[in-house]
């Protein structure tokens, strides 16, 4: 069996304890590694080699720094089909969607290569007489990375190419489900020339996550997963003096309004709603059908959604199944509780027939052992129903039918989570009037999945986040940096003498 262990220092640590983890292959069932947990102990030997590197790395030029960034974006970009496939065995999406994962984080080390620019400070001659003022932005140390399980490649790739391009050290701590791209990832920095200690990885569960929020040494946190996660690591982790970003939970919507072009609204609502099954925190759940083209729209989406093949993402299928059991069984509960609320199943994805028929002759394991659901269509769903309230995090996606785009627009701004939305429409007014009205942080027009470019943030509002500052783009960059302000003055005989005054500009 597999032992999946940290990184540190270079080269992996398996640490101390004797607590592991499984790691499953959710499309046939089968447990392929056992991820070690560490320990307290454990957890410090990986925090204290990031900030043993971190006095070298702040020092290092910053040529020598991006040219490293320009060989890991060089090293990824040749091999990012091993990382996609790691990707694939572990969390279940297909291949394509893991590749595009990967295409996306790039962006961000593409972006963090232009670093230098993006470090500039500021500076003033003679401010006042004889005197020059500047500015500096210098990085913050090591810095503590958590990330969730339905992006492995892509939400780290957020926060570590900018935290190490500004001169800080990193410890990743990936999700328990799906640990191996991280490892992949190290070794990748190593193959770059990346100084050892600069890139850590800690395997673990709370007990890390702990140590990562409460020890002194690691100055901030970025953070992705549930909101009621976010909201704990954002209380903890600033009650300990820390700079947190907690990216939490979210409940899409996605207005379609009577002017719309049905046939783009159902194939983005199909993309949107389905693709990788649904565990995207910008995924589509609730679409919001406005007038009397409900019943057209949802025709639609429905001849496009039935044909959808769901099955191993390593065999030309749609759409994989989802990442563990009790996940699978959780999503298929909000279906049963939607039904039984009065809402109508207008294709029903509990009775899947995943992947074809036979067993695959890799490792003799019949598809039916994985974790399915299929894509699932709900009409006629109301905001008091918990297949509405509630973040569901599968291929799943209701229809909510309002009158007005008023009813509409309340009905998202009423809603706790402010992560993303979208609006299909051919007018553009009623566009423009969205974007300034709706409460949200990231909006798409005619856009289903609106993940800003890497030079824009990434973030949501109300309980999709938790702290100021957004991932990557300029937020990230001040993230991991803190300003200096430098006054300075070299001696001129005429500014000597005794003066208790509180100094004056002249």
């Amino acid at each position: 069996m597999n032992t999946i262990t940290h990184w540190v220092d270079g080269k992996p640590f398996a640490g101390t304890s004797d607590k592991t983890s499984p790691v499953t292959n959710p499309a046939t069932g089968q447990v392929t590694g056992e991820l070690a947990l560490a320990t307290v102990e454990d957890a410090r030997v990986v925090i204290d080699s990031a900030t043993a590197a971190f006095p070298a790395w702040r020092d290092t030029s910053l040529s020598k720094r991006t040219a490293i960034l320009f060989n890991f974006r060089e090293l990824l970009n040749a091999k990012k089909g091993e990382l996609a496939e790691i990707i694939t065995a572990e969390h279940g999406k297909v291949l394509s969607d893991a590749l595009g994962e990967i295409s996306r984080g790039q962006e961000v080390v593409e972006f963090a290569c232009g670093i230098p620019h993006l470090l500039k400070g500021g500076f003033t001659e003679n401010a006042s007489t004889g005197v020059d003022v500047f500015s500096l932005r210098q990085p913050l140390g090591p810095v503590g990375i958590i990330s969730p399980f339905n992006f492995p490649a892509m939400v780290p790739m957020w926060f570590f190419p900018i935290a190490i391009a500004a001169g800080n050290t990193v410890v990743l701590k990936p999700s328990e489900k799906d640990p191996t791209a991280s490892i992949w990832i190290a070794e990748l920095w190593k193959e770059a020339g990346l100084p050892d200690g600069v890139f850590n990885v800690l395997q673990g569960d709370k007990t890390a996550v702990d140590e990562l929020l409460e020890n002194r040494n690691i100055k901030s946190i970025s953070f992705v997963g549930s909101t009621p996660i976010a909201q704990y690591v954002y209380a903890t982790g600033t009650s300990h003096g820390k700079r947190v970003q907690a990216l939490g939970g979210a409940k899409n919507h996605a207005i379609v309004l009577p002017d719309a072009d049905l046939d783009l609204a159902a194939d983005a609502m199909v993309n949107a709603g389905f693709g990788s099954a649904g565990e995207r925190c910008m995924a589509i759940s609730a679409l919001v059908a406005v007038g009397d083209i409900a019943d057209e729209l949802v025709a639609k989406i429905a001849e496009r959604t039935t044909p959808l093949k769901t099955g191993d993402g390593t065999r030309g299928a749609d759409m994989g199944p989802l990442v563990t059991k009790a996940h699978r069984d959780k999503v298929a509960s909000y279906v049963d509780a939607g039904e039984e609320s009065g809402a109508t199943i207008v294709v029903d994805g509990r009775t899947v027939k995943a992947d074809g028929d036979g067993a695959s002759e890799a490792t003799g394991i019949r598809p039916a052992e994985g974790f399915w659901l299929g894509p699932t269509l709900i009409d006629h769903v109301t905001p008091e129903m918990s297949i509405y309230t509630d973040e569901i995090f599968g291929p799943v996606l209701s229809v909510v039918r309002v009158d007005t785009y008023d009813e509409a627009l309340q009905l998202i701004n009423d809603n706790p989570y402010g992560n993303g939305t979208a609006i299909f429409t051919n007018d553009g007014g009623a566009a423009r009037r969205f974007q300034n009205e709706v409460e949200v942080g990231m909006i798409g027009i005619n856009v289903p999945i609106p993940v800003p470019m890497a030079y824009y943030s990434f973030g949501g509002w109300k309980n999709s986040l938790f702290g100021d500052t957004h991932a990557h783009g300029t937020e990230g960059v001040h993230f991991f940096t803190r300003a200096k302000a430098v006054t300075s003055r070299w001696l001129d005989p005429s500014h000597g003498g005794i003066n208790l005054g509180f100094p004056e500009n002249d």
